[in-house]
């Protein structure tokens, strides 16, 4: 089992910038595939950002040049680092930690960008 934790989500102010941590509970990143996905209200969830076990990233077209996903192996975090935050960025964040059929998601954690 592998339980994520998120956190670094609020109330931003168009063009602001917020970074969203996600704590595993053990050492997964050389195993699983990490991604951010999102959930507007209405909406179906989307893959925001994702990082492979190696270390290549990808982007939905929206997010590309103002997101940022990372991590820090030895303690286990991943992180999103979001600038130019816009309206339509708003929702809830979760992280997923996905091997095959394996799947593990966080709580997720709200992201409101207004002004």
């Amino acid at each position: 089992q592998v339980q994520l934790v998120e956190s670094g989500g609020g109330l931003v102010q168009p063009g602001g910038s917020l970074r969203l941590s996600c704590a595993a509970s053990r050492s997964i990143f050389s195993i699983y595939v990490m991604g951010w996905y999102r959930q507007a209200p209405g909406k179906q969830r989307e893959l925001v950002a994702s990082i492979s076990t190696g270390g290549s990233t990808n982007y939905v077209e929206s997010v590309k040049g103002r997101f940022t996903i990372s991590r820090a192996n030895a303690e286990n975090i991943l992180y999103l680092q979001m600038n130019s935050l816009k309206p339509e960025d708003t929702a809830v964040y979760y992280c997923n930690a996905g091997l095959g059929p394996r799947n593990y998601w966080g709580q997720g954690t709200q992201v409101t960008v207004s002004s």
